[in-house]
């Protein structure tokens, strides 16, 4: 499939709202309605691209944590397929030559913590050892801002861009069948959500707009980015001296190869994921990038092998 300039423009637009309407982004790019409808349609079943409503973890207050786990050689598939099948996990990747497992976990609260840790990882003779960062601060990607390669301009991006949350942001049980259903298709019309909640349409249409406005959710796009051009998809974790911390994590947010950065606890205490073009693009991206920033004392990368689950869905 080839991905046109306008592919990308669409794609970026709903990284910014994943709910814009097709005519608002037909107006913000100069062409019909049908036109983007089409277009996303097309991306949707020949490249897979899939618009995710999630609970927003940073405004919730959830814990939330990156499972660093070692295997032991084949043991990597089995401990990534465990971790895909839980539902508190919303990424999970094979790395480093296929004998690492990085997962993201995401738990309401700090209750669950101890389970998490000691109780809730694969048992599995496999496993080498399990490693887990706490996110204690997010720089860019996901629930922060929509990060990576961009074809919108700033003035497309703004104009598309909803109002900042406000308020107090609560997720209730019986919220649940809605977030299911936006973790299934974010994009999913009033009727469909009406009929899986079990609530009107008008007041399905109030949830949203509150839980939007306070920003309890948050919509992403998963996409696979070898169409886009980018084959090579890697972890960087750093350790940063702190007095550096938060001007490195700043420097990260203007890169363009850059889709997430976070701060953690642990012996790294920087997390990011890239995408480049090849191998070559990470050199010239460790060299020129990362090299001139202060502070950086050491850069651990660990090539992504194979996605096994992303913004929620197994693959």
């Amino acid at each position: 499939m080839e991905i046109d300039m306008l592919d990308r423009q669409i794609v970026d637009a709903l990284r910014v709202d994943g709910r814009a309407g097709f005519s608002r982004i037909a107006e913000l790019l100069g062409v019909s309605d049908q036109t983007v409808a089409r277009r996303f349609r097309r991306l949707r079943t020949e490249a897979g691209v899939r618009v995710v409503g999630l609970p927003n973890g940073v405004r919730l207050g959830y814990d939330k944590w990156m499972i660093r786990v070692q295997s032991t050689p084949g043991g990597a598939s089995a401990i990534a397929e465990a971790f895909a099948r839980r539902p508190d996990t919303t990424w999970v990747t094979i790395a480093s030559g296929g004998a690492e497992v990085t997962c993201i976990v995401q738990n309401p609260g700090t209750a669950d913590r101890d389970a998490l840790l000691l109780q809730k990882l694969p048992n599995t003779p496999r496993l080498v050892s399990v490693r887990a960062h706490c996110l204690i601060h997010y720089f860019a990607g996901g629930a922060v801002d929509a990060a990576g390669p961009n074809a919108l301009t700033p003035e497309q991006a703004a104009a598309v861009r909803p109002p900042a949350a406000e308020g107090l942001a609560v997720l209730l049980d019986s919220d649940q069948p809605l977030i299911a259903a936006l973790a299934r298709d974010g994009r999913t019309g009033l009727p469909e959500l009406a009929t899986a909640t079990g609530w009107s349409e008008s007041t399905v249409r109030r949830r949203l707009e509150h839980l939007l406005r306070t920003g309890a959710i948050f919509f992403d796009v998963e996409v696979n980015p070898v169409l886009f051009g980018f084959n090579a998809r890697i972890i960087l974790w750093m350790s940063v001296a702190p007095a550096h911390l938060e001007t490195v994590g700043r420097a990260l947010c203007t890169h363009p190869e850059v889709v997430f950065a976070a701060a953690t606890t642990g012996a790294t205490n920087l997390v990011a994921t890239i995408i480049c073009p090849d191998m070559a693009g990470l050199y010239d991206y460790l060299t020129h990038r990362i090299g001139p920033l202060p502070g950086v004392e050491r850069v651990e990368t660990a090539p992504a092998l194979r996605h096994v689950k992303q913004v929620g869905a197994v693959f």
